[in-house]
């Protein structure tokens, strides 16, 4: 066969095998040696191929894209430095164990280390941030080559999402010419829609006598507490909330933990525990006498000082695969379950596990009254934390949040509380970055759901060519933009006391004006001047679609100062309802 005979065949047939094993969607970033394979997956009618032109921007919003799915998603670039542009994604995606199938263009073999143009190493060049590297070998069109490459792109997509789900890269070395022969018959091989490789595997589950052992490790403890951290799953809500109400137990709830949205019985559900623990004063006085958490580390800065304040508490992390996500270094025990199973199980096996009442009445309570104090003030005036509560009750059912990090997250935490709507919160809680939110956001709205982006003037800054997707493909994104001129957090932190620096360093104010930058990407720009106008204009963006930036603009020294002062109050008013059931 000829060289392009060769390259059409073995690409046609990689590429059809990743649509078998359930690709639906390809990010491409545009560029000549991956020509081969991004003519051939827009080619292949089941295949939705995306065009981004900026491969960070890229990266994210394939990850954006396969947080929202729950499937791999893949992503195409050309070689040299393109490549590296996907790292920071990649990273992202294997803490926050996100699939996706990253393709890589590359020189042939001769052409390496002697200098050709765009030509860099690329061979496990993501190290250890993905689950499995493999290069793939000259295209040919033999049967065995054939068989290989739907084999290698069978074992990725099978890889990215099995246990804990990541990111897996391969690696293509091409020769040209590039261009394939779409006019050969029978390009796509094999007419069976079964994946080339079967993957079977099923949810991980304890035998009785592994449940046995923890509940007699827990079985006298009347204070206990379920913990429940960031994770994706949209069912396990309802078998976290039946084994609390079987013990009796609150239920400590991060806000990406999905446990706060739904028509699920939330009666002791305690969304407001990061208040409430900011007290070192009302902390030593919470001590519990077990812990499980389900789910991955909260975002909770205060929940993580009341976790190394009782090393002696026994403490138990249930996740579905093996993993390590404890920072705290305290002794831990780890329940590798399907947390449903492992719920289930917990009621099935009770050993008559029921908490104090007044240890469960006491958390109900406090709960209650910061919900009180944070929902009570009448002011139009926009907060960083009333921005949050506008648009929780802006938000119906299927709508997703999309949270920022750094203060817009944190704010979420303590602002968003619960809600009857099925809605799902979602951010890039793997590595916490500022970088690549904006794209992220679009591709969790790219297949049509409602998504708002709750996002700081310098993250916002940081991706602002991510809004190019949104304006190709028509994307609609409604983006909350509190623009406090600089980084919010540190306010909040120890440099705050180091003035000289601190603005230089630290509070990097920006002063642009971001009309300008969103009218250039064909949105709406908006700058809010109260609650009402606020509520008036998230509703305005739903209703009419398209890119709607709804700009916020606060002082950072005044929210960090009124934070305080509303904690103040908080702590002196939790102090009574301790010592009331104490």
């Amino acid at each position: 066969m000829s060289h392009q005979e060769n390259l059409t065949y073995y690409v046609a047939q990689f590429v059809d095998e990743l649509y078998q094993s359930g690709i639906k969607d390809v990010v491409i970033s545009p560029g000549s040696r991956s020509t081969p394979l991004a003519l051939t997956f827009a080619e292949h009618e089941h295949i939705n191929h995306w065009v981004n032109l900026d491969e960070r921007s890229s990266a994210f919003f394939a990850l954006g894209m396969a947080k929202e799915q729950q499937r791999p998603v893949a992503l195409l670039c050309t070689s040299g430095t393109a490549t590296a542009n996907y790292f920071p994604a990649i990273i992202e995606a294997f803490y926050s164990r996100v699939p996706l199938v990253v393709l890589t263009a590359d020189r042939p073999h001769e052409l390496r280390d002697v200098g050709a143009p765009q030509s860099i190493n690329q061979l496990k060049m993501y190290g250890d941030y993905v689950k499995w590297f493999h290069e793939m070998t000259i295209p040919e069109a033999t049967i065995q080559a054939l068989s290989y490459a739907r084999s290698i792109a069978s074992r990725a997509v099978a890889k990215a999402e099995s246990e804990n789900s990541g990111p897996v890269h391969l690696n293509f070395p091409l020769r040209e010419p590039l261009t394939p022969d779409f006019s050969l018959p029978n390009i796509w091989g094999r007419s069976s829609a079964d994946t080339y490789h079967h993957h079977i595997a099923g949810e991980r589950k304890l035998d009785s006598n592994q449940v046995n052992q923890i509940l007699t490790q827990i079985k006298d403890g009347k204070r206990g507490l379920l913990i429940c951290g960031p994770q994706t799953d949209l069912d396990v809500k309802q078998s976290i909330f039946t084994l609390a109400k079987h013990w009796n137990i609150p239920v400590l709830a991060d806000p990406l933990s999905q446990l706060r949205a739904g028509k699920h019985n939330k009666g002791l559900l305690i969304e407001c525990y990061d208040s409430i623990l900011k007290s070192e004063q009302i902390r030593n006085q919470l001590k519990p006498d077990f812990i499980i958490r389900f789910g991955a580390m909260p975002v909770s800065k205060p929940y993580m000082f009341f976790i190394k304040e009782n090393p002696d508490v026994p403490h138990f992390v249930v996740e579905s695969y093996e993993g390590y996500r404890e920072p705290t270094l305290h002794q831990t025990k780890y329940v590798y379950s399907d947390p449903s199973h492992f719920c289930a199980q917990c009621v099935e096996h009770n050993q008559g596990m029921e908490m104090d009442p007044v240890w469960t009445n006491m958390w109900v309570r406090m709960n209650d009254l910061v919900k009180a104090q944070w929902l009570e003030e009448e002011s139009e005036k926009v907060t960083e934390g009333h921005a949050v509560t506008e648009i929780k009750d802006a938000m119906k059912d299927q709508h997703i949040l999309f949270t920022g990090n750094s203060m817009p997250v944190r704010d979420v935490d303590t602002f968003f509380t619960s809600t009857e709507h099925d809605v799902q919160i979602m951010g890039n809680r793997g590595a916490n970055g500022i970088d690549g939110i904006v794209s992220s956001a679009i591709g969790a709205a790219s297949h049509g759901k409602k998504v708002t982006l709750l996002i700081g003037d310098l993250s916002f800054y940081h991706d602002l060519n991510g809004l190019l997707v949104a304006k190709q493909y028509g994307i609609d994104l409604t983006v909350v933009l509190i623009n406090n001129n600089g980084g919010g957090i540190f306010s909040f932190l120890p440099q705050a006391k180091e003035p000289k620096h601190f603005e230089v360093l630290f509070g990097t104010p920006l002063d642009l004006e971001f009309s300008k930058v969103v009218d250039m990407y064909g949105g709406h720009h908006v700058q809010v001047e109260s609650r009402q106008h606020l509520r008036q204009k998230l509703e305005h963006a739903y209703e009419q679609g398209g890119i709607h930036v709804l700009e916020v603009q606060t002082n950072r020294e005044e929210n960090a100062s009124w934070h305080r002062n509303e904690w103040q109050q908080i702590e002196t008013k939790l102090l009574q309802i301790i010592g009331e059931e104490s």
